[in-house]
Formats: C-alpha cells, sequence, structure tokens
C-alpha cells in the first residue's frame, strides 16, 4: 500500500475539513449561479435558484468564519444554523434542512469516517423530504435522494471519505440528467432541475476539496452596497447624542447556563433598561440582539454572563446620522402598544408597499421575485411587531417555505403563514383582514377564503425561445401567464397585455380587474391598456395601480 492510499485510507472528516469543504462548495456554486438561475422553465428573466442557494450556504460559511475549531459536530451545528437562517428560496430552504438533517447525524462526532457520513447523509435526505409538504420529484430532493442511496449502498469496510464523496457526485450528475425524465415542466421547457444542480455544484466542491483541489472564485457578491462614512462627521468636540446601533449573535453556553432551557426575557428586558429600537429573540441556542444604546459595553458584560460572542457590530450613530449618503434604516424599535393581531407581508415596488401598508400591514419584508427573503428577514420582521397572533403574507410561491421556517422557529407570538403564492392572493386577503376578530384560527380561515377565487396573470418579456402548453415563444416575445400556466406570446408588450386581460376575463366569472404597473410600463402603455380594457370589458370594474415593480410590466388581479 503506497503512502497516499494509507492516507486516504486513514482519513477522518473534521471540523477544520468541514469549514474548507463547504468554502469550496460555495465558491463553486458562486461561480455557476448564474447558469444555474437560467435553468427556469419559464423563459423569463426571473431565475434566482441559483443566488437563492448560494445565500443559503454563504450565510452557513460566515456563521462558520470566526470558529477555530477540530470538532466536527460544532461546526456541522453552526454551519447548518448560519444555513437555516439564511435560507431564501424554496431550494434554500430545502438545502438548509438537508445539512440541519446531516448535523443531527453528526452530532456526537468530534471526527467521522465515510459510514457515519453516510449515515447522516441519508439523515439530510429525510430531513428535506419532510420539510416538503408534497414533495416532488425530479427536483433538487430526487437528485439528493438517489445520489446518497447510490453512494450509500457502494460503502464497504475499504470505503473512505474521498470514495464516498465521489460516488455521491457521480450519481447525483446522472440524477440531475434524469430530472426531465421525472418531470414534465422540465423536459417541456428543455432543462434540468435547478435546485438539483444547485446542489450538485455544492457537494462537487465538497469533493474538489477533499482530493486537494483549488477552487478559484469570484469573491462573494456585496448584497448590499454599504454607504461610505464621513469620519469627519463625528470629531473631537462632537457630543454622543444618537448612541450606537449594537448588533450582536449570542452563542450561550452550557457552561454559563442551560442553553436549550435559557428564558431570553432576561436579555430582552435589561437591553429595555439601557436603550430603545430593541430586537431580541432565541432561535435554538443562539440569541440576536439589535438594541440602539450609549453604552455598549453594558450589553457586551451583561450577555457575556450566559455565552460567547459570533459576531459583534457597534456603530456610532452620531456618524451615520450626519450621512449624506442614504443608508437602509434600522429595525424599527418595538412598539409599545400591545396588538392582538398584526401582519407582515412581502413585497417589492414602492407602489405595491405603500398600498399594503395603507391597508394596515404592521411590517413590510423587502422582496419577491428574483430577491427572495431569508428565515431572517421574517425573523427580524417578526420580532419588531408587539402581538399575540402574526400573519404572514409571503405572495410568491417560492418564498413561502421561508416564512414557514421562520414561523416554526419565532416563539413570542403564534405565527399563522397564509399561503399567499402571488400578489393577487396576498392584495385580497390583506384587504378583507379584520382586525376586530374574535379568534386568530377564524381569521386565518377567512383570509384563505378569500384568496380562493383570485386569479393573478404576469407580463413579462421572453428571454429564449420556448414552447409551454401548447404556446410557440420566441425570444424577445412578450409572454403572458398564470401561475404555471403559459398563456400567451406576442411581438408587443400592448399585444400581450391585451391577450392576457381576454384569457383572463373570457369565462365571465370575474367581476374586478386591478391593474399593478411595473417599472417597465410608460404611461403611453398605460393608456393603451386602459383604452383597449374600456372598450373591449366594459362589464368589468377596472383599477390601475402604480406597482414599481421590476421585471413584470403589468400584474393583473381578478377577483
Amino acid at each position: 500500500m503506497d503512502k497516499n492510499t494509507e492516507k486516504d485510507n486513514n482519513l477522518l472528516l473534521d471540523g477544520h475539513l468541514l469549514a474548507q469543504m463547504a468554502q469550496g462548495g460555495a465558491a463553486l456554486l458562486r461561480t455557476n449561479a448564474d447558469e444555474v438561475n437560467k435553468l427556469n422553465v419559464f423563459p423569463v428573466p426571473d431565475g434566482d435558484t441559483g443566488d437563492n442557494m448560494r445565500m443559503t450556504i454563504e450565510s452557513g460559511i460566515a456563521a462558520i468564519e470566526n470558529i477555530d475549531s477540530d470538532d466536527l459536530a460544532e461546526v456541522m451545528k453552526t454551519l447548518s444554523h448560519g444555513m437555516l437562517l439564511g435560507a431564501r428560496g424554496n431550494s434554500g430552504v430545502i438545502l438548509s434542512q438537508f445539512f440541519a438533517g446531516m448535523a443531527k447525524g453528526l452530532a456526537s462526532y468530534e471526527k467521522a469516517n465515510a459510514a457515519v457520513i453516510g449515515e447522516s447523509l441519508q439523515m439530510g435526505v429525510k430531513q428535506a423530504y419532510k420539510s416538503v409538504m408534497t414533495p416532488t420529484e425530479g427536483t433538487i430532493l430526487t437528485v439528493a435522494r438517489e445520489s446518497v442511496e447510490y453512494a450509500v449502498a457502494r460503502l464497504n469496510e475499504k470505503s473512505t471519505i474521498r470514495s464516498l464523496f465521489a460516488d455521491l457526485v457521480k450519481e447525483m450528475y446522472a440524477s440531475l440528467e434524469r430530472t426531465p425524465e421525472l418531470l414534465k415542466q422540465l423536459k417541456e421547457a428543455g432543462v434540468v432541475d435547478s435546485g438539483g444542480a444547485g446542489l450538485l455544484y455544492i457537494m462537487d466542491g465538497f469533493n474538489k476539496v477533499l482530493n486537494g483541489e483549488e477552487i478559484k472564485a469570484e469573491p462573494p457578491k456585496q448584497e448590499e452596497k454599504k454607504a461610505l462614512i464621513d469620519l469627519s462627521s463625528f470629531n473631537a468636540d462632537s457630543e454622543m447624542t444618537y448612541g450606537y446601533c449594537t448588533e450582536l449573535l449570542l452563542q450561550l453556553q452550557n457552561s454559563k447556563v442551560d442553553a436549550e432551557e435559557f428564558d431570553n426575557s432576561v436579555i430582552t428586558d435589561f437591553l429595555c433598561s439601557i436603550g430603545d429600537s430593541v430586537v431580541s429573540f432565541k432561535t435554538g441556542t443562539i440569541v440576536k440582539i439589535h438594541v440602539h444604546t450609549l453604552t455598549p459595553e453594558k450589553v457586551l458584560a451583561f450577555c457575556r454572563q450566559y455565552g460567547e460572542f459570533l459576531t459583534v457590530k457597534i456603530e456610532n450613530m452620531s456618524v451615520q446620522h450626519n450621512e449624506s449618503i442614504e443608508k437602509k434604516e434600522e429595525p424599527a424599535q418595538v412598539p409599545a402598544e400591545h396588538k392582538a393581531y398584526a401582519m407582515v407581508a412581502v413585497a417589492s415596488g414602492e407602489g405595491i408597499k405603500n398600498t399594503f401598508l395603507e391597508f394596515g400591514v404592521d411590517a413590510i419584508v423587502e422582496g419577491g421575485q428574483t430577491q427572495n427573503p431569508s428565515t431572517n428577514d421574517f425573523l427580524d420582521a417578526f420580532a419588531r411587531i408587539n402581538a399575540d397572533h402574526i400573519f404572514v403574507f409571503p405572495n410568491n410561491g417560492n418564498i413561502l417555505m421561508a416564512a414557514n421556517q421562520a414561523a416554526s422557529i419565532y416563539t413570542d407570538a403564534t405565527v399563522h403563514v397564509i399561503e399567499s403564492k402571488t400578489l393577487g392572493d396576498g392584495y385580497v386577503a390583506i384587504s378583507s383582514f379584520d382586525p376586530e376578530a374574535t379568534d386568530a384560527d377564524t381569521l386565518a380561515a377567512n383570509l384563505r377564503e378569500a384568496m380562493a377565487n383570485v386569479t393573478t396573470g404576469l407580463i413579462s418579456p421572453s428571454i429564449r425561445d420556448a414552447e409551454l402548453n401548447g404556446v410557440q415563444i420566441h425570444n424577445g416575445d412578450f409572454i403572458g401567464f398564470v401561475g404555471k400556466q403559459m398563456l400567451v406570446s406576442c411581438p408587443t408588450k400592448a399585444e400581450a397585455a391585451h391577450a392576457l386581460a381576454d384569457k383572463m376575463l373570457e369565462n365571465g366569472e370575474k367581476f374586478m380587474l386591478t391593474v399593478f404597473c411595473g417599472k417597465d410600463a410608460t404611461e403611453e402603455d398605460r393608456k393603451d391598456l386602459e383604452a383597449y380594457l374600456t372598450e373591449q370589458h366594459s362589464d368589468i370594474e377596472i383599477y390601475f395601480s402604480e406597482g414599481g415593480q421590476d421585471v413584470y410590466p403589468f400584474i393583473y388581479v381578478a377577483e
């Protein structure tokens, strides 16, 4: 036996190696994220699976950056927790659940051999399937399951970590290529499953690092452009007026408290006594903290009684206040007035957000198609609300799982996720919200009933040739669709807008049509459409609203 073979056979997965493999997986996906985005069933410029999965795993990477541990269980748990909080889109949530299952399988191991890793991969598959209400084959779930089954079936006394991952990646590629045979929509569109492709890139990155390959990739994308700080705005003669924006991730330590049973109200009450704009909530054994205070050193000293810091950020708000560059607002102060019911809605486009706020929505989670919010974004929104019951409107089918994941984590209120899969669903449900209702479950049922007869249609430019639902599409056409059903494809925006309205209103069951105009709808476009609808559908109540949304020039909500 040569030295390389001996080393290979004796190799165990530890915390340091796992961290390196995870970084390699994230890097390889980052390099190929745009390719994954393009694996979109509909030929519209809204593919975001690659970015969602990239941001999900990069949230895990950020969580382990400050951990210098050889303990596999510790690193895996931290990586998984970071991914759970950062999970975006359905594929990102499934990915985070896959890793959460693996973390459970490795929970008692400082190091692990191929057999143990195989068992943890099987637990990852089981948890990923459990996270989906109705699992669909031909997706990331199938790619994970088939590849793990293949790799585990080939394990024997001579198996190594390298042979396990080699088998895993080999079958993952083959499984991905088979996805169009399992899912009609993929075959019709001529693509493989995007979530499965994202998982393949991640695991291929794991495998390459394991085999000593260097993965060259662009640095992680900056999701927000940071404002330049004008340090001269706070000088030797300035007075501290606004205090410090203080943010922490605190890992509770069993050597100091019972981490699982710790009552976070102890920290929340203290923060409220020394500052304002308090956000404090516990997920597992990690506490997320945000407070505006003149004495951040007291926050650090108090919190360290219970654990150690994963991240710390302290910013002088007097400097921020004097910046001329617009900066994203800090989380709003927790309202003093308690409410029985509150609403959280996902929205993009200034017009749509303002409409929801006028309807009484308490917190907007920024996002929608192409910019799916994370589990943590929902948790932040929940923490800013002082209510017994929080009703959440994701308004996009690809955001529903992140909302549900956040609801399962949050404990300071009862969270009801209303399964609004489109803007129209949310628009109608939110407008029918009754804050005086006496029973939360009845209110939730009424909201779901309000959505039952709503149809949402979208107009978008096409980015490739395709044939879907019998509709022939040419690159550059404007297409109109409802849900996953393609209805029209026309050479011009106006023709597509006319044709989609005709299709949606043809059976005579609708009495009202609301048209949300996006950034790409000109005043001329709007006038043309208004004139057409008034003439051709005079029996329908027509309302136009400035939505300001990206991607879709027009969104129709028919009731």
